[in-house]
């Protein structure tokens, strides 16, 4: 699923449906380096707000170009747009869910102190480092190679990573152990224990070894007498080393690997880069996209194959990327969620020049090329073998009818709006748009079945969650006034919940305290709007 907006707004949105439900969370926030900043809250109507950020202005019409170093709030300028996205995105987290933060230097120490707050100090996970640049810098003093990936989970107690593939190459078998290749361990440990602290004499050299200073033995002497009976220790390649343990493939590939916090084995922004620009033509039309390997290794530890992923800062899209390419690699049916504002490109760019206006546009169609590409690489011939498909949705203010008047409104003005309020919905609002709203303040998916078909003549929506669900069906036209039997039909057809637009019934009230009569006795809730 993408969305186009704001992500506060969108955050909010989906609390009713995708609370404790999604298990990764990966953004990629603005840097506030002072130009990539464009997120200035005034905490007022959303709406309003939203169409100020997409037109780059203020409430009094002035330009905003960037969080500027020398206003005298530019740390918490940045702070106050975080804390309440990561507020909202912690709850839509599942209890052993995990969320991934790239950062730099400029804020990083800000963002531990935040997610500290939001997070627990005792829910911090790792704080990995990314080599994301292996060319030197000659314009600068200091040439910044390193970018930093936090980790933090909604409940660390629960969380449980997983491990990553075994490089294999390490492992052989020189002594033809029958249980197969291994490699060699250290023996010692970390701190001191006088129960594994003793004497080990090596028999090939008759030289006595204890742990290093600090450290003690990983096994008792008893076991180790037992592990040295078992062809389990060696010393050393020559066997006149130091005691070693051997770790045998089969044992490690179930164990998995432990990760390192230095990720230096992950594709460069050049090649993130290269592989965005690949997609368009060669054309380069966004600056700052992430390696989609990085965005995979992330997935990798924290996700499950059939885990939902959320990216609320969505970029140029690389998350649902790296998604559709992990599902194609592992047979995974990871879902995702991408929300970007459409944040306008700039006029002379060659994204503009392109025809893509904003960046929620780039984000759209890679998303769209990714697919394509991934299914062709993969040789699959459908999109139900591979499900590279997706709902895009536009955040827009409600097609229903609301309060929009302040206290100092003019008399015939106040009355004039009430005789508008008792429409229910717009008169151009379209059917589709309506169920959208409909579902969400009924807390049910946006990616819910959707089908149209008539039932005793009436236009009818078919909703269902899943296979396995009764459908839900909704009579959307407020133009057409359904007679009694043609709703009846609606409710004979027995469906999980009957839905039906306050205007199709023109006033109607009988009608309607019909049909609530006849639902009642069918057991069929009924649900006006």
């Amino acid at each position: 699923m993408f969305i186009e907006g704001d992500n506060l707004e969108v955050l909010k949105i989906l609390q009713r449906h995708y609370h404790n439900t999604v298990k990764l969370i990966y953004i990629d926030p603005p840097y506030n380096t002072g130009r990539d900043f464009v997120y200035p809250d005034n905490y007022r109507e959303g709406l309003e707000g939203y169409l100020e950020w997409t037109r780059q202005v203020t409430d009094n019409g002035g330009k905003i170009s960037s969080n500027s170093e020398t206003d005298g709030r530019y740390h918490s300028n940045w702070l106050n747009m975080m804390y309440p996205r990561l507020k909202l995105a912690r709850n839509l987290l599942t209890d052993d869910g995990v969320i991934f933060i790239s950062i730099d230097d400029n804020e990083v120490a800000n963002l531990i102190a935040l997610c500290n707050t939001i997070f627990g100090e005792d829910n911090f996970v790792a704080n990995f480092i990314w080599n994301h640049r292996k060319s030197s810098q000659n314009d600068t003093d200091v040439s910044l190679s390193h970018n930093y990936t936090l980790v933090y989970a909604k409940n660390r107690t629960i969380l449980k990573l997983n491990p990553l593939e075994i490089d294999t190459g390490k492992f052989a078998n020189p002594d033809n152990d029958p249980r197969g290749d291994w490699v060699a361990d250290p023996f010692d440990a970390p701190n001191t224990r006088p129960n594994l602290t003793y004497p080990i004499t090596n028999p090939n050299t008759h030289e006595q070894h204890l742990p290093p200073s600090g450290r003690c033995w990983r096994i008792s002497r008893e076991k180790f007498a037992s592990a040295l009976a078992d062809n389990r220790i060696v010393f050393g390649k020559n066997g006149k080393g130091r005691p070693q343990m051997k770790r045998f493939l089969s044992e490690a590939e179930e164990k998995g690997k432990t990760p390192f916090t230095i990720w230096s084995h992950l594709d460069t922004a050049t090649n993130a880069t290269k592989d965005l620009m690949a997609l368009f033509d060669g054309k380069k039309l966004f600056d700052t996209p992430k390696p989609i390997s990085l965005i995979q290794e992330a997935l990798k530890l924290g996700a499950q194959s059939d885990a939902l992923i959320l990216d609320f800062f969505a970029g140029s899209a690389t998350t649902a990327h790296a998604v559709m390419a992990l599902n194609a690699q592992d047979n995974g049916h990871r879902r995702f969620i991408m929300v970007q504002l459409p944040e306008p490109t700039p006029a002379d760019s060659e994204a503009r020049k392109a025809g893509f206006n904003t960046i929620a546009d780039i984000a759209r169609k890679r998303i769209e090329l990714a697919g394509t590409k991934i299914q062709q690489e993969a040789n699959v011939g459908t999109a139900q073998d591979l499900d590279i498909g997706f709902r895009a949705y536009k955040l827009a203010d409600t097609h229903f009818a609301k309060w929009r008047i302040t206290s100092d409104i003019e008399p015939d003005q106040l009355t004039q709006h009430l005789l508008d309020l008792r429409d229910s919905a717009s008169d151009d609002a379209q059917a589709h748009d309506l169920l959208t709203e409909i579902l969400l303040k009924m807390g049910l998916s946006l990616t819910a079945r959707i089908t149209t078909l008539e039932i005793a003549g009436l236009p009818i929506k078919h909703v269902t969650e899943d296979e396995a669900s009764t459908p839900m069906l909704a009579y959307l036209n407020e133009h057409a006034k359904p007679t009694l039997a043609q709703l009846r039909a609606l409710v004979d057809a027995s469906p999980a919940k009957l839905i039906v637009l306050e205007d199709a019934f023109h006033g109607d009230d009988e009608l309607k305290t019909n049909l609530a009569q006849y639902a009642k006795s069918r057991n069929i809730p009924l649900w006006t709007a």
